[in-house]
């Protein structure tokens, strides 16, 4: 009796392995940065305003600028 299963002559290939993402360039690490200092800036805020100090307001400020910063570095870093 003959075998019932086909045996292609062309040899298989083995599945590529996925690259590596490149390291991080400059602008993304500034970007991570400023998300981190807004999103720290953000609590400050919160919490200057829950002890009932209008100290909170500079920090909403200072949130909103490095939110900025943050749009403008992940911009950058996408365009280069």
């Amino acid at each position: 009796m003959g075998d019932t299963v086909r045996r292609s002559s062309v040899p298989r290939k083995e599945p590529t392995p996925m690259p590596l993402p490149p390291p991080p360039t400059r602008t993304r690490r500034l970007a991570l940065y400023t998300l981190v200092v807004c999103v720290l800036a953000v609590a400050a805020a919160v919490v200057s305003f829950a002890q009932g100090s209008w100290l909170g307001i500079v920090w909403v400020l200072l949130a909103g600028l490095t939110s900025n910063m943050t749009w403008y570095y992940v911009k950058r870093g996408r365009s280069a």
